[in-house]
């Protein structure tokens, strides 16, 4: 049984390394479950007894990385700032760059840069200050879209001109960027702060 879980693992990671270098090769539209097949070296059938479809893979493939950084997140210390996240997140990017690049840098599917832009705002969101039970106010809600178009579009600029800079200046640059903007829209220390450990207990 131990054998068959380590060769189901092993056939896993062979077709989300797959896709993943197929994209950055050709549109996600373009490939088929057969290009995947073919350069994962499994059956049509092996894939399907994992995903649906191929946009069932991508989606999980997506789904695995922001779990993964959301639980860096979580992980982090309760009085970490922007740069110390955007150390954590930047330091992750680069040790999956074949991912980010190929989702972000490359020929990919638009659907992960929505997906990658709802983890910032959820993120963003979470912490926002309780101050009534109506949720967002209007300012708040147009900050946090703006707040988190802007981080991915930093990421974006990152992977496209490859990596030029390491993950410790993106991350004092962006935290440095995030911080001056909530301080000239009026926020406190305390409002829109970076995910901790606290916020999600």
């Amino acid at each position: 049984m131990l054998k068959m879980d380590r060769r189901i693992r092993k056939s896993q990671e062979a077709i989300k390394m797959a896709v993943i270098e197929l994209m950055i090769e050709k549109k996600f539209d373009q490939i088929t479950i057969q290009d995947i097949s073919d350069r994962a070296d499994v059956s049509r059938r092996t894939i399907y007894l994992h995903y649906t479809d191929k946009f069932d893979l991508l989606d999980k493939l997506i789904e695995e990385h922001i779990d993964d950084i959301r639980e860096l997140c979580n992980s982090t210390d309760d009085d970490a700032d922007y740069k110390d996240m955007g150390l954590v997140w930047f330091e992750y990017f680069e040790s999956h760059s074949l991912f980010f690049s190929a989702l972000l840098a490359s020929k990919g599917s638009p659907f992960f840069r929505n997906r990658f832009l709802a983890f910032f705002l959820q993120e963003l969101g979470d912490n926002v200050p309780e101050g009534s039970n109506q949720g967002l106010t209007d300012g708040e809600y147009v900050d946090i879209q703006f707040l988190g178009a802007a981080i991915v579009g930093v990421v974006e600029w990152w992977f496209k001109n490859g990596m030029p800079l390491p993950p410790s200046f993106m991350a004092q640059r962006l935290g440095a960027l995030l911080e001056k903007n909530l301080e000239a829209s009026g926020y406190t220390e305390h409002q829109i702060a970076p995910p901790s450990n606290a916020d999600r207990s």
